[in-house]
């Protein structure tokens, strides 16, 4: 009977063998990703299974970086990996080295999902979309210098607009750095100001040769850009993450041309009807308003003014005789009754009562004597006649007596 051996000694003996097995150190197997946990440290810890089976693995950070696609529960996945057993816990797993995409590839699995996130923070926003200028002063191109993108731009703008300007940054359109280089050239159109418009874009290829366009940094570069972009990426079935983020999609560069600016001819043909539309409407409103003038010095008060003036100075004159004949014989009419009222006030007066014998008696204080019953024997009254007064005592006072 041999001896008993350890735990570590049966779980290094056990990790060694698989070492030693080339079909196990590099293994491709594929299944279902669940209990994903991603650590601080870029670690990627979870479970490939399928319907009768599962395995832990682990995918350490340097190769995690390399991931085109951010992987979660439930995505169908293949690894390239090493088995091995992990002698501290006996626990078999996979070291995974890469992985992709099952069924679909990785990155279109990469594009949807970050489709789907950026639309969820609204970068594909309509209400976001600037409108493209009708008439731009001048044109600014991210795209590479030596590509045909750029003989195409040039060219349909050449042909559309000939006095057209311009601007090109030059950029990397494929490959490792693409996309900070594209992100870039647009921030800096934005310093810059110079330009109404942005052409971005490069010519068709494969998923992966466009895929600077579906970087992030070149979506979030599109989306804060103040200059209206146009996309132009690939070929008219090609969509890029740049297209939805874009104020406007172009089928094709040439296209994007085209979008951007207008045809110089049908421009000055627009400018032609404008001019003969104002030129009509001037000429019209110029003759009506010869009409009202015409009209205007017809009448009396403009054609003839002083016989105006002549016949409101008649009747300025028939207004004032007729007033001063008034004036007159209202005049009269108030001489008249002022006669009238003077002769009967006259009549009236006190004096002429005194005239004719009469007198008017006073008690001392001035208050004229209505009755014996207003003075005592004694007092002192002052008796008016018509050319004088008399100052009298009472010596007796006697009832009023007719005989």
């Amino acid at each position: 009977m041999s001896q008993p051996i350890s735990v570590t000694e049966l779980n290094r003996f056990v990790a060694a063998y698989l070492e030693k097995n080339e079909h196990l150190n590099s293994v491709q197997v594929k299944g279902e990703i669940s209990g994903l946990k991603a650590y601080a440290s870029g670690h990627l810890y979870f479970t490939l299974k399928d319907k009768s089976a599962q395995v832990s693995c682990v995918m350490f950070k340097g190769q995690a970086m390399r991931l085109r696609f951010k992987p979660v529960d439930g995505t169908a996945v293949v690894v390239t990996a090493k088995a091995s057993l992990y002698d501290r816990d006996g626990k078999f797993q996979l070291y995974v080295s890469a992985m992709t995409a099952d069924g679909i590839g990785d990155l279109y699995l990469a594009f949807e999902q970050m489709k789907k996130r950026l639309d969820e923070e609204g970068l594909f926003d309509p209400a976001h979309k600037q409108p493209i200028p009708r008439l731009p002063r001048a044109i600014g191109v991210v795209t590479s210098p030596s590509g045909a993108v750029i003989r195409d731009i040039i060219q349909v703008l050449g042909r559309r607009f000939p006095n057209f300007r311009l601007q090109l940054i030059p950029v990397q359109v494929q490959g490792e750095g693409a996309a900070a280089s594209i992100a870039a050239a647009i921030d800096r159109f934005n310093q810059l100001g110079s330009v109404d418009v942005l052409i971005v874009g490069r010519g068709g290829g494969s998923l992966e040769d466009l895929w600077a366009f579906n970087e992030e940094v070149v979506a979030r570069s599109v989306y804060r850009s103040k200059i209206p972009v146009i996309s132009a990426v690939g070929h008219e079935t090609d969509f890029t993450i740049c297209d939805f983020v874009a104020d406007l999609r172009a089928p094709t560069p040439s296209a994007a041309a085209e979008l951007a600016m207008p045809v110089r001819s049908d421009e000055e043909d627009k400018i032609k009807r404008l001019e003969n539309r104002l030129h009509h409407s001037l000429s019209r409103r110029s003759q009506l308003e010869n009409q009202r003038l015409d009209a205007l010095l017809s009448r009396p008060a403009l054609s003839q003014p002083l016989k105006r003036i002549e016949t409101q100075q008649r009747d300025l004159t028939t207004l004032v005789n007729a007033l001063r004949m008034a004036g007159q014989a209202q005049l009269s009419r108030s001489e008249r009754n002022f006669a009238v009222l003077s002769g009967k006030l006259d009549a009236m007066s006190p004096l002429k009562v005194l005239a004719r014998g009469y007198a008017v008696a006073r008690d001392a204080h001035g208050k004229s004597l209505v009755s014996t019953a207003l003075v005592h024997p004694g007092d002192l009254v002052d008796v008016w006649l018509s050319d004088g007064r008399l100052e009298c005592t009472v010596n007796q006072i006697r009832e009023r007596s007719f005989s």
